[in-house]
């Protein structure tokens, strides 16, 4: 065994984090609160559907 140390080298300007936050846009809650009721929407009518195929008769 070799009781030699190796220097290791260190990028002390890498900062991964940094850089993924600056790069992420920021949407507003205006934007997100529409993109919910959109969802909650199309769970709704599709939920709505299901009921519609349980009855199974002419109408």
């Amino acid at each position: 065994m070799s009781t030699e140390k190796s220097d290791i080298d260190v990028d002390e300007d890498f900062s991964p984090l940094e850089s993924d936050e600056a790069e992420a846009p920021v949407e507003t809650a205006k934007t997100n609160l529409s993109k919910r009721r959109t969802i909650d929407n199309l769970l709704e009518e599709r939920r709505l559907q299901k009921q519609l195929a349980d009855y199974d008769y002419d109408l």
